[in-house]
């Protein structure tokens, strides 16, 4: 399906019912199988600044403007997720998408609350705050404009060219040691992305935003997640090159892990799109899980284990000890976070 990630509705697990066309004959308007028009649904939480009790991740607390994504990529881990809310993980995930209209709002409530001890906050750590509609719904411009506002130290991670909308911004709080950046590269060929992260910039416009914003003096850094073998394992070292030459002072990966619900939005992907490389892509991931395409264990389902984990790791290390070995993000600065806000000297 043009422009979806997945082209199947699969059942949501916690569904005892099967859902599905079965006679098509006896409904007088249902979508085109080629065509699924995204939908939008207004979240109203009571707060926005997520608890993160992972220790695979390094900051203690996310926002999440959004739930669900229409970037539609395949091996998403959001997708799963999805399913809390009643939906599935194939197309519900790309074309059901929950938005935070009052997320801005939210955050000065909570930055301001007493019980608040500065500590960097990560957009996003589910689904991409820069997806398509933040275009037009500049929730995460009005984060943005909050920890500005405060001083507050900021982290963020897309693979959306959109976040040059914010540069003004981001140029402010980098100026204070106050944000870093990541941008997501998962392969530089443009006919895996296209398939594999349909909506998604091109991976010569990702390179063109590591550029302009390390210009800028923003740290830059870049994710390579996740790799998968078999697909684009091969090309960790042409990806840290080229981001190196860019100007990113960092670089980092993760391998492919499937949850069941993932796992059978991929796994159609794969048949469809690489049926050839099918069975060394599966097994290959399994290697890196102890035998299972998913995995709950920490260090290993971020980093994976065995043969081919190890292969990963030192084609990565080689790759950053060649092109980019002195290079770091900056330290955040935690001491210019004021409740009341932070005056500007005008003349």
């Amino acid at each position: 399906m043009k422009g979806r990630g997945s082209d199947f509705n699969f059942n949501n697990r916690f569904y005892k019912e099967k859902f599905g066309l079965f006679e098509p004959e006896g409904i007088d308007v249902f979508e085109s199988e080629d065509v699924v028009n995204t939908k939008y649904y207004n979240d109203s939480p009571k707060k926005v600044i997520n608890k993160v009790n992972s220790p695979d991740l390094r900051l203690d607390f996310s926002i999440n403007p959004y739930q669900g994504c229409e970037h539609g990529c395949s091996y998403c881990y959001a997708r799963m997720s999805h399913e809390y809310w009643g939906w599935n993980p194939g197309l519900d995930f790309e074309s059901k998408i929950i938005i935070k209209k009052d997320a801005p709002k939210l955050l000065e409530k909570e930055l301001m609350a007493p019980s608040w001890k500065v500590s960097p906050i990560m957009l996003s750590g589910n689904t991409d705050c820069y997806q398509p509609v933040e275009k037009k719904l500049e929730i995460t411009r009005g984060l943005l404009q909050v920890f500005n506002k405060y001083k507050h130290p900021v982290s963020l991670i897309t693979k959306n060219s959109l976040i040059e909308r914010d540069l003004d911004i981001l140029e402010e709080l980098a100026q204070e040691n106050l944000c870093h950046i990541y941008i997501s590269i998962t392969t530089l060929k443009e006919e895996l992305r296209r398939t594999m992260e349909p909506r998604t910039a091109t991976a010569k416009k990702r390179l063109e935003v590591i550029r302009k914003f390390s210009e800028r003096k923003i740290p830059v850094g870049v994710m390579v997640a996740p790799v998968i073998p078999g697909l684009n394992n091969t090309e960790i070292p042409k990806i840290v090159e080229s981001v190196a030459q860019a100007g990113a002072r960092k670089v980092g990966y993760t391998v492919v892990r499937l949850s069941k619900p993932v796992y059978q939005v991929f796994d159609r992907w794969l048949k469809q799109n690489f049926p050839e490389r099918y069975k060394k892509v599966i097994n290959q991931v399994k290697t890196l899980h102890g035998g299972d395409v998913s995995d709950l264990k920490w260090g290993r389902r971020i980093k994976g284990d065995g043969p081919i984990a190890e292969i990963i790791r030192q084609s990565f290390q080689s790759s950053i000890n060649r092109y980019m070995p002195d290079r770091s993000m900056p330290t955040f600065n935690l001491n210019s976070f004021r409740k009341g806000g932070n005056l500007k000297i005008e003349f």
